[in-house]
């Protein structure tokens, strides 16, 4: 996985987090883990999180930087055959039928829908193998405080970035006639995603299906902007996780279970876009 993308480094740019009306728009971030105790000690001391359970649910928590919910981390045995990830969230009005619609574009629904309170999700693939989940119902408290602070971003590294967003758009409604329907715009060999003006999403070409190295087959990418980059290598190294590349205002790092995410620093990004 190359540390630098381009045009990823966008703060605000693309923020899985939004809370916005956007049909189709990131709405959450949530991380698949074998252990909840591991994962909140290890990302409490990489970014720095606190955590509060989720409603009437043991299974999962909800990561909160500066008192609004930033992420969340599921421990759920349906979950368990997905494997360890960080998975961006898409907003749906109807779960079942964007999981269909998914089926019948050639993506494939590995779990769900099933009931998450406060919603319904269901985490999905594209026909090139990236997962998705998509959700359906009422958010989380203080998503527009959350939103508007952009902590996170994601990007879709997949074989053709065109045929991905003719996927995406069929599945979630993208440029679509419905109310608040996010935007599609095509910028040399990337599609952005606006949602009320916004980029919130961005897909990226040239990742092989088949390469053995999962950093390069088709996935979506969470970046978290961070205030001291060393910093977070430094206790990914040592609360159990790895460094997989480390620059100046930018890394790549692994958590214990081997859940890949990146860190950026506010500080070192350019102006939004």
């Amino acid at each position: 996985m190359a540390m630098n993308h381009g045009k990823t480094r966008t703060p605000g740019a693309t923020d899985a987090g939004s809370a916005g009306s956007g049909c189709g728009a990131p709405c959450w971030i949530s991380l698949t883990s074998h252990g909840l105790e591991a994962s909140q000690r290890f990302y409490g001391a990489v970014l720095g999180w606190q955590w509060r359970p989720a409603e009437a649910d043991d299974h999962f928590r909800i990561a909160l930087a500066d008192s609004a919910p930033v992420a969340g981390i599921a421990v759920l045995p349906a979950l368990r055959q997905t494997g360890v990830a960080w998975t961006p969230y898409f907003a749906v009005p109807d779960a079942d039928q964007a999981a269909a619609r998914a089926r019948e574009r050639g993506g494939t629904a590995g779990v769900g829908p099933l009931r998450l309170p406060p919603g319904r999700v269901a985490l999905l693939s594209d026909r090139h193998g990236a997962t998705f989940g998509i959700w359906e119902g009422e958010r989380f408290g203080r998503w527009e405080p959350w939103r508007r602070s952009a902590p996170a971003f994601i990007t879709l590294h997949t074989r053709d970035a065109f045929d991905a967003a003719m996927f995406y758009g069929g599945v979630l409604d993208w440029a679509s006639d419905r109310p608040g329907s996010c935007e599609v715009e095509y910028e040399a060999d990337e599609v952005l995603l606006r949602s009320q003006g916004h980029v919130v999403a961005r897909l990226e070409s040239g990742e092989s299906d088949t390469a053995p190295d999962p950093s390069v087959r088709p996935h979506w990418q969470v970046t978290f902007l961070v205030d001291d980059v060393p910093g977070c290598a430094r206790a990914a190294r040592r609360h159990g996780g790895g460094v997989l590349e480390e620059g100046e205002h930018e890394a790549v790092l692994r958590d214990p279970d081997g859940a890949r995410f990146t860190v950026i620093s506010a500080a070192g990004s350019p102006p939004a876009g």
